[in-house]
């Protein structure tokens, strides 16, 4: 039940769901997503790779380019202590290869 309403909400978000050009803020209330770094890959809803590259960054990818600028950005985020904050729970991976939505 939870995966088809996770997923439901990411089909109905469309271009928004497509982010990985994110940017980090320091306020909640201009953040598109609230983000829990999950220390399990079993809890998180996406497994994210961090690049330098920004040609890297794809759609559905799971590959996130930090942007320093709000104005590139796909996605603000905004990093909570509080998973029961979070509208994306997500585990950060060494491994290209593992990244992509759960």
């Amino acid at each position: 039940m939870k995966n088809i309403i996770i997923l439901s909400v990411l089909i109905f978000l469309g271009q928004k769901a497509m982010a990985q050009k994110v940017y980090k803020t320091s306020y909640k209330s201009e953040a598109d997503k609230i983000i829990f770094v999950t220390d399990y890959k079993s809890e998180a809803d996406m497994i994210v790779y961090e690049t330098q590259y920004k040609s890297e960054a794809k759609p559905y990818s799971g590959i996130w380019f930090w942007t320093q600028y709000k104005s590139e950005a796909d996605w603000k985020v905004f990093f909570t202590k509080y998973k029961s904050e979070a509208t994306l729970k997500i585990y950060i991976t060494k491994y290209k290869s593992e990244a992509g939505m759960k």
